[in-house]
């Protein structure tokens, strides 16, 4: 499973399937989180549950609009601050070295958070995590990321060419467009996630199975 190879057109299909199947509850969630993305305080725990209902898509579960805005999406906001804080100094550093390895770290440490709440690791652990997990396609989620942007930039911009209604016809399908994004983000979030579980399962293994240390030898008693 450590060896399986993403696949871009079988994620972007899954995910438009998942999307198109359950387009209106995941549109109605949407709405809701950029109605009240710009509330402080709120926006942290409508961003975590965003980010469960992600995990919930992967699992193929009906997504409830409303689950952004529950209270035990606070749970994990301590942990959530000290991971986006990690990923910041580390994606930083990276960005010394000429850019290239900012986005590469970025890609591989891209499930971290997801990991965090899904699997209730520490943060440190989330990001070695997502990094093993990630470990050897990165190009293929750099490749299925570019393809979904340079599609919906596309359309997108050929109708902001339309006269008078281009814009908001350009707004109206971008907002569609998330919706079948998030999708996608969660099929992709299930292929890593099975990865992430085996990489548990194999180090629990190794952990269980390393020889406990021999007692030492009592010494003799002096004459």
């Amino acid at each position: 499973m450590q060896n399986e190879k993403l696949d871009i057109m079988q994620t972007i299909k899954a995910g438009v399937e998942y999307g198109l199947k359950n387009f209106f509850p995941l549109l109605l969630m949407v709405i809701l989180y950029v109605v009240t993305v710009w509330i402080p305080w709120l926006n942290v725990g409508t961003t975590i549950g965003l980010y469960k209902a992600v995990i919930g898509i992967g699992r193929g579960e009906v997504i409830d609009p409303t689950g952004i805005f529950d209270k035990e999406n606070f749970q994990n906001i301590g942990k959530y601050f000290l991971l986006l804080g990690l990923l910041s100094i580390g994606i930083t550093a990276a960005a010394c070295f000429m850019l290239i390895p900012a986005i590469v770290m970025g890609i591989a440490w891209s499930f971290a958070i997801y990991f965090l709440i899904d699997k209730k690791v520490s943060p440190l652990k989330a990001l070695g995590l997502s990094y093993d997990s990630t470990y050897g396609n990165k190009w293929r989620i750099f490749g299925l990321i570019f393809l979904c942007f340079f599609i919906i930039s596309l359309v997108t911009g050929l109708l902001a060419l339309i006269p008078k209604v281009g814009p908001v016809l350009m707004f109206i399908v971008a907002i569609l467009a998330s919706v079948i994004v998030v999708a996608i983000e969660g099929v992709m979030y299930d292929f890593f996630s099975k990865k992430a579980d085996t990489i548990l399962a194999e180090k629990d293994c190794c952990c269980k199975a390393a020889p406990a240390e021999a007692p030492a030898p009592e010494e003799a008693p002096e004459a």
